[in-house]
């Protein structure tokens, strides 16, 4: 249970986990909360918008239709990966569904796949989805054929794990339309690109890392005792053929001290990051238990 972000909070966190924000005019105060609550909120849902690659599916969700009046989520994620807010309050995107599925989301038990839906807008047991759930709807035919791009797969990861790193939640927290409403197929993909499994799967990677993190990346690893060398290590010698006279005479070695300031540089800039990252994980952990 949480009082769902403000539209601030929600672009901050956004852009903390890297997404490209683009703030629709007239967004923010675009909602249906004179419809029914919004909050307390337990989770997010991913949609597919039945909108072909030439469709702008943007100004669809942001006004709805006759039967469906928008916002119909608060986010339209573009086939780009750009992530277009519509709305900061409830949206008409999740409409009725399965209690038992809003119940294993609130404690985020269930394995793969919550319980199987058996409730719908409109049936008798149905509870109401559109309070509870933060929405994405993502530009799809959702015919099964219709390819998912990689930049939008990644948006739907990040913007997903942004919303849950701001609440505290895992992955668990994050579904499907299908896995809501029986009556529901979405999101849709070939080749199991948006299979929910498999998403929660990446969202929880990336809530074990730091919001800025970027797969493939990882963080620098402060050096042990064994890696530090003395001043007398990092010496080096830019003449070989004066600093062997030097020798030769029994005057030792020529000192080189721009290769040690060098040395030592380097040295220093790793311990930086190192302690940069440290310190930012150490942040997102207090904020977790907070």
């Amino acid at each position: 249970m949480a009082t769902p972000l403000t539209a601030d909070r929600l672009v901050a966190a956004l852009r903390a986990e890297g997404v490209k924000v683009v703030e629709h005019p007239g967004w923010r105060g675009h909602h249906r909360n004179h419809k029914g609550p919004w909050g307390p909120v337990h989770g997010v849902m991913i949609h597919h918008t039945v909108t072909g690659p030439k469709v702008n599916g943007v100004p669809i969700c942001f006004t709805g239709y006759a039967q469906l009046p928008g916002p119909l989520c608060h986010g339209v994620i573009r086939r780009n990966g750009e992530v277009h807010l519509i709305s900061d309050g409830r949206a008409n995107h999740a409409g009725g569904g399965d209690p038992s599925v809003l119940a294993a989301v609130i404690d985020e038990r269930y394995n793969d796949r919550p319980p199987a839906p058996h409730q719908h807008d409109g049936s008798a047991g149905a509870v109401d989805g559109n309070r509870s759930f933060y929405g994405f709807e993502c530009e799809n035919l959702g015919d099964g054929r219709d390819p998912w791009p990689a930049a939008q797969v990644e948006a739907i990861v990040r913007a997903s794990a942004a919303i849950n790193r701001a609440h505290g939640w895992g992955a668990k927290s994050v579904i499907g339309h299908s896995e809501w409403s029986d009556w529901k197929s979405d999101p849709r993909g070939p080749d199991n690109v948006v299979s929910m499994p498999g998403l929660r799967t990446r969202i929880a990677d990336r809530l074990a890392h730091p919001a800025s993190w970027t797969p493939g990346a990882s963080i620098p690893k402060p050096p042990t005792e064994d890696d530090m060398t003395t001043p007398g290590e990092n010496w080096s010698y830019r003449n070989a053929k004066a600093d062997a006279a030097s020798v030769a005479a029994g005057l030792g070695h020529i000192p080189d001290a721009y290769g040690y300031l060098v040395q030592t540089h380097r040295m220093v800039t790793g311990l930086v990051a190192s302690v940069a990252a440290l310190t930012e994980r150490i942040a997102e952990l207090e904020e977790r238990q907070q």
